[in-house]
């Protein structure tokens, strides 16, 4: 018996959370909350069964993967911690982000219960052997793919296939994958959307804000920029550790990446506005020095470009519904071709999405017909 048990993602964007359990192990991939969820900001995974849990795999260290591994600890969790290099380095700082205080005084994960690897790597809990692969998203970010029993079971995370700065790799052939539906049927990629960006750049020539995650789309965003820029002075070090993974990166991207950074002024809270492109996190407005920044450039009729999920409630969303902030869509996340692709790929006759919303979900199983689109958090599934 293989249960399955959808407890964050399926139906909805965040709190990302995956339940297998076999006769040999239970365990979850990624632990993510919900940025503006109240009641639904954790995982749906009851109280009582986390303790049994034998092991979490964390795809990577982004808040809606990862941000619940205090509230797991503090309610009992003492499993092992799957994790890349990378994504272990930017854990505790999200966790002191995204965690509940009375949560973070908990965390606590002492080095006999991590087990770092690195992508392409196999590993082994119980009667689960789970192969890995890099993701494309972030500097570490890693796919999963479950194998017990003779079946195959592929968890995506977040991934990008065609990035052009990370390296994606396919994900192999399974029975059941579980897709980064992120974006739904949304079918623009990167180069339509980094020409719109760069013309929205020119429109904004005495300077303009960028918020942005602290991992994988500064990458982005920087490999795209020519001429002047400033960055948020915490984001300097993190962007140049994040270059030091050399095996997610591709090497053309790397050397833009160096040479923005070679020329970007380093900018603190406080400081003027800067007449160029001012890079600064979190994306969404929620935390961070961007809270700050977007209500100084708010004030300032600075221009604001927006380039990724801007979940309801947060500071960035209101902007941009009160017309105040722009959104072009950088892709950090497949695009309806790219699941096709994947999809394809993996020859899975079994198809579920996860981090989209039900109306992005219909639209993207034009595409992909063998999509279930009734999944939702909650749920449980018996392969």
């Amino acid at each position: 018996m293989i249960r399955l048990s959808l407890y964050g993602g399926f139906g909805e964007k965040g709190r990302t959370c995956l339940g297998l359990e076999t006769p040999g192990a239970r365990v979850l991939f990624d632990a993510g909350i919900k940025v503006g969820g109240a009641d639904d900001y954790h995982p749906a995974i009851p109280v009582e069964d986390i303790p049994r849990l034998d092991a979490v795999f964390i795809s990577h260290a982004h808040e809606d993967h990862v941000g619940a591994l205090s509230w797991l600890i503090a309610r009992g969790f003492g499993g092992l911690v799957f994790m890349t290099h990378e994504t272990w380095a930017d854990t505790p700082g999200m966790q002191r982000l995204y965690a509940r205080p009375e949560d973070l005084e908990r965390f606590h994960l002492p080095e006999d219960r991590r087990r770092l690897f690195r992508p392409g790597e196999r590993l082994i809990c119980g009667d689960l052997a789970v192969e890995t692969g890099r993701s494309g998203h972030v500097p570490g970010g890693a796919w999963f793919l479950a194998e017990t029993q003779g079946r195959r079971i592929g968890y995506s995370g977040d991934v990008v296939p065609h990035s052009p700065v990370l390296v994606m790799d396919p994900i192999p052939a399974c029975d059941l994958v579980l897709l980064d539906a992120s974006y739904g049927d949304d079918d623009q990629g990167a180069a339509l959307r980094t020409a719109a960006i760069r013309a929205w750049l020119a429109g904004a020539s005495e300077g303009c804000l960028l918020p942005l995650p602290m991992a994988g789309k500064p990458l982005e965003i920087l490999a795209l920029l020519d001429g002047d820029l400033a960055i948020h002075e915490t984001m300097i070090a993190p962007i140049r550790a994040q270059l030091e993974s050399a095996a997610a990166l591709r090497p053309a991207a790397v050397t833009r990446i160096r040479a923005a950074l070679d020329r970007a002024r380093a900018w603190w809270d406080g400081d003027p506005l800067p007449r160029c492109p001012l890079l600064i996190w979190d994306g969404m407005g929620a935390t961070g020095p961007s809270v700050e920044a977007l209500a100084r450039a708010d004030a300032a009729g600075l221009p604001i470009l927006l380039t990724g999920h801007i979940p309801p409630g947060t500071p960035a969303r209101r902007l941009h519904d009160a017309g105040r902030a722009a959104w072009i869509r950088l892709p950090t996340h497949p695009v309806a071709s790219e699941n096709h692709e994947i999809h394809a790929g993996t020859g899975a006759g079994l198809v579920l999405g996860h981090s989209c919303e039900p109306a992005g979900l219909e639209g993207l199983r034009a595409r992909i017909p063998a999509l279930d689109v009734t999944a939702r958090t909650g749920q449980q599934l018996i392969l």
